[in-house]
């Protein structure tokens, strides 16, 4: 019997990938960078999870001659907060609404009893703003547990975040099942010993997920999910 489900955010609750890629966008044209991620490259950089990580896999390998600042980390960490701030203003205006099926997903599992739960890498400014915009002001109240941001120091596709939400909840990772839409997300949950369904994206669809128990483009057909998943709702 499932006790607990456990999201991934970015990807999965709902199509935001575009979205950090604009926002990334207007913080280096706001810093003064000559630096543009389209669609292609921002494709290559989504095979490092977490912002800040991302930024510095960016400029370890794929700027030439580029001088790091002194002090790169915190070059890196105040880029990404302005980063942060552009795109909590973009959910704000509603222009990042949850994928099909996830809001019915998330209110009928909290009314059978099932643990919700949130493992992933952005931030909890991200994950607040998502789904203030998605549930309501009270959206926290669905979430046993928000695993976000940087509060495991190894990111997917380590299962770190996974363990760590998986404590607080105080089950075990059989009584779990975790949704996810990236092949990184996929090693950490599987790492975790979680059974995981996956809900693929533009980025995320041609990358290899052996070892989901299924793979959807969406829960736009709901009961299709419950029935793959063994979920009694309604």
């Amino acid at each position: 019997m499932i006790k607990a489900i456990i999201f991934d955010v970015d990807g999965t609750l709902a199509d935001t990938e575009d979205g950090h890629r604009q926002s990334f966008n207007k913080a280096f044209l706001d810093s003064g960078l000559d630096w543009n991620w389209d669609v292609p490259l921002y494709d290559k950089l989504l095979k490092v999870t977490g912002g800040k990580e991302r930024i510095k896999y960016f400029v370890n390998d794929f700027l030439e001659n580029y001088d790091k600042p002194v002090d790169f980390d915190d070059f890196v960490k105040n880029l990404h907060a302005l980063k942060t701030r552009h795109y909590t203003e973009m959910i704000g205006e509603g222009n990042v609404p949850l994928r099909p099926g996830i809001k019915k997903l998330i209110e009928d599992a909290h009314a059978a009893g099932i643990t919700l739960a949130i493992a992933t890498t952005t931030t909890p400014e991200n994950v607040s703003a998502l789904l203030e915009v998605g549930l309501g002001p009270n959206w926290a109240d669905y979430f046993s547990a928000n695993g976000s941001g940087d509060i495991v120091p190894k990111k997917k596709p380590a299962p770190d975040i996974y363990f760590w939400v998986l404590e607080r909840l105080g089950l075990q990772p059989s009584d779990c099942i975790a949704l996810e839409d990236s092949e990184n997300g996929l090693k950490a949950s599987l790492a975790a010993g979680i059974r995981t369904y996956i809900t693929t994206n533009y980025y995320t669809s041609r990358q290899n997920f052996d070892g989901a128990e299924a793979v959807f483009e969406d829960l736009s057909d709901i009961e299709k999910f419950y029935r793959t998943a063994k979920l009694a709702l309604p």
